[in-house]
Order: structure tokens, then C-alpha cells, then sequence
């Protein structure tokens, strides 16, 4: 049988990076080199599983107990996110890690520091998988699908270990908000199911931001700066002018647990055009809904001082916060719970600061809590993950899976 390493590393080689840009469904073609691959694998093991023409693998394991078990679904996320390159991953293994400095190779100069990521010393003595510097890892959340396909492997090996009707779901563009956009709830079959797509070790949670993203175009008008009196509008600077009006202490740097923000993500143009985006996040429905009403009033100020149509601004809702979906059926959190200390795992329920296909799913009719994948410091080149971080998080599914079967 493949090691869970293996099968992991085997999955951050391929490039799966989605693309917010792009109307296709899945939003970059490459994403199906990795769905084709697990699809392959699962019918492989003895699962029956399908690709649909929407980038959705689903796999069926039919129940081996004679009593009706509720249809479990274990799902993650193939894509990683556009933020960092996610091609020609060259990932680092650091066995029993001393708690020091971790170089990252490709980047000289470029390391993961105790002292910038404390986090780092829960795991000394651990091994760890990191980047090396030049791409991220890919952990978000291809840690979560090797952790499923392993314990896939572990449940049709072992025909003694008793389970209820398991469902596998694997999923394109998650990063992008449109995960399960096109999921078809009814076919994949679960009565319940869980994302194994959180952070840390011990993350539980059942409520996520309210998201939106917000596209801006600044219309300015360029002339020649030596006769630009009066006539020049630098989109640049308008652009500029429209950030600040936003509030500072509603950054993602300055906030923390319930606390929403505004975060800029990209800014680029010149004198005559210049576009900007922020994604919007809240757990509160009314603050959230606050925040779109305040960008739009900057978009209306900015056109009130410089004319109608210097700004263009859009806003899309991209999920919700699910707990109000999963609270009705809290026992499937509690079961959680309840798995990861069989598994020896400290429990933390908290907030996503962020979201899940799970959000999504929840509001499609599935109460879809979401449980640790185990890597930290996602998008970004500091991403790592603890090898013994990925074998709980299997241990944890096969838990489930059996409480469930009790």
C-alpha cells in the first residue's frame, strides 16, 4: 500500500493552480490532471467513481453493516490558490525537526523562523513537509486529499473494518469560491459530510465568513503632464484615493477571531486606467452586508468628485456563513469531537477565517462542518505541513466512519 507521504508528494507535483479570471468550469484545464488521477485510483482500489464534465470525481463505498448507517461524504479540494505559483513544486522534508531555522533552498537568504512562526515549535521533533521557497507547497489542500485516499486504501484493504455508505467527493476552484457551484448534492448522496480542508492540528469548524469579491476600474484621463492642469485624472491616484477612504483598522493585518476585513489582493494600471480588487469577509450577515454598502458609497464618492463613470465597481457574493446550516445538526460536530480524541487530537472549535466547499454544501441541503487537513501558513511560500499532522487526519476519518457505523 502507498504511504501516505508518498501519495502526498506524488499530488503537490501537479499543478492544480485555479484561475478567478477565467468563465470555464473548472476554471483552468490542469486542475483534471489531478481529478483524472484520483478517479483512476479510486476505481483502482474498488471504488466506483466517476469524473463529470464539471471537474467533480465522486466515489461510492457501499455500507458492510446490516442496519441503516446514515451516507457519509468526505470531501477536499484539488485546486491550490492563485496567490502563489503551484508549478514545479520542489518540497523539503525535515525529519525530527530541532526547532530552529528552516533555509528554504530555492530562495537563498529565505527561511521559516520560530521567531516570524511560532507555530513552528508545536511540531519539533516532527517531520515536516516545506517548501523551498520559490512556490507553495500545496498542503491547501492536497494534504486533505491524500489524507481521504488514504483512508480509502485502509477501508477497501480491510474488509473487517465495519462502515456505513461512504461517499468521496474531490472538487476544482475552491480557492476561487466556486468549488461546488455546479455539486450536485442529490447524485453525490450524503446525508452528511465533512471538508477535510481546515489548518492546524485539532481545527474544528462549523461557521465561516460571509465573502464577497469586489472588482474596481478607474477610468482617469492621461495628458501631457507639462499642460495636465485641470485636465490630467491620474487613475493611479483615484485609485489611491479610493483605498483610503476604506477603513485601515479593517485590514487583514489587524484583525483576528470574529473580526471581518477588507483586503486589497491586486492593484495594477497606469495615468489612464487602473483596476483593483478586494475580497469583503464577516461572520456577522449584518456587518458583511455593512461592508458591501460601504464600498459602494466610495465607488459613489469617488464618481461624485471626479465624474460619472470614473469608477466601475462590482460586487459578487461568493458563500455564506454555514453555521446556521449545521447548527440543526449539531450531533455531526459532536461526533467529530468525539473522533478526534479517540485519535489522542486536542480539540479547537473555532471560526474559519475564511471558507470551505463545505460553507457552500451546507446551504445545498449538506451540513458540511470542516476538519483539520493539518498544514499551516497557506498561499504562501512559509507553507508547511507535519507529516504526523496528515496521519491524524486519517485517523480522525476512520473514526468517524466507525462512530458512525455504532
Amino acid at each position: 500500500m502507498e504511504k501516505l507521504l508518498d501519495r502526498f508528494l506524488r499530488y503537490v507535483a501537479v499543478d492544480t493552480q485555479s484561475n478567478e479570471d477565467s468563465e470555464s468550469q473548472p476554471s483552468t484545464a490542469k486542475q483534471l490532471n489531478l481529478l483524472r488521477m484520483l478517479c483512476a485510483e479510486l476505481n483502482a482500489m474498488g471504488v466506483e467513481a466517476t469524473l463529470d464534465e464539471y471537474g467533480y470525481v465522486m466515489g461510492a463505498i457501499p455500507s458492510n453493516v446490516d442496519k441503516e448507517v446514515p451516507a457519509l461524504g468526505f470531501i477536499a479540494h484539488v485546486d491550490t490558490a492563485p496567490d502563489a505559483s503551484g508549478a514545479d513544486v520542489k518540497p523539503q522534508i525535515i525529519e525530527g525537526y530541532d526547532g530552529g531555522e528552516i533555509p528554504l533552498r530555492g530562495m537563498p537568504g529565505l527561511s521559516l523562523k520560530p521567531s516570524e512562526f511560532p507555530e513552528l515549535l508545536h511540531f519539533v521533533g516532527q517531520t515536516l513537509i516545506t517548501t523551498d521557497g520559490t512556490t507553495l507547497l500545496g498542503a491547501d489542500d492536497k494534504a486533505g486529499v491524500a489524507e481521504i485516499m488514504d483512508a480509502v486504501q485502509y477501508i477497501m484493504a480491510h474488509p473487517e473494518f465495519k462502515h456505513g455508505p461512504i461517499k468521496i467527493g474531490f472538487t476544482p476552484d475552491e480557492e476561487i469560491g466556486r468549488g461546488v457551484v455546479k455539486f450536485d448534492v442529490e447524485r453525490f448522496g450524503a446525508d452528511y459530510a465533512y471538508t477535510m480542508d481546515g489548518g492546524e492540528i485539532g481545527e474544528l469548524e462549523f461557521e465561516n465568513f460571509n465573502a464577497a469579491s469586489a472588482k474596481i476600474h478607474i477610468q482617469g484621463r492621461n495628458v501631457h503632464p507639462g499642460s495636465a492642469k485641470g485636465k490630467m485624472k491620474n487613475a493611479l491616484h483615484i485609485g489611491q484615493e479610493f483605498c483610503a477612504l476604506l477603513p485601515v483598522d479593517q485590514r487583514p493585518e489587524y484583525t483576528e477571531g470574529y473580526e471581518g476585513f477588507f483586503h486589497l489582493i491586486s492593484f495594477k494600471g497606469t495615468v489612464e486606467e487602473a483596476d483593483f480588487a478586494y475580497i469583503i469577509r464577516d461572520h456577522d450577515r449584518a456587518k458583511f452586508e455593512a461592508k458591501k454598502k460601504l464600498i459602494a458609497d466610495c465607488a459613489d464618492f469617488i464618481n461624485a468628485k471626479y465624474g460619472a463613470g470614473t469608477v466601475s465597481l462590482t460586487v459578487r457574493d461568493q458563500y455564506y456563513n454555514m453555521r446556521e446550516q449545521v447548527e440543526p445538526h449539531y450531533f455531526i460536530v459532536e461526533k467529530a469531537v468525539k473522533a478526534m480524541e479517540m485519535a489522542g487530537v486536542p480539540v479547537k472549535i473555532q471560526p474559519i477565517r475564511g471558507g470551505t466547499d463545505g460553507a457552500n454544501l451546507s446551504f445545498k441541503g449538506l451540513p458540511c462542518p470542516n476538519i483539520f487537513a493539518g498544514g499551516l501558513n497557506f498561499h504562501g511560500k512559509m507553507e508547511f505541513v507535519p507529516l504526523e499532522s496528515m496521519f491524524a487526519a486519517t485517523k480522525v476519518i476512520l473514526n468517524i466512519v466507525t462512530l458512525f457505523a455504532e
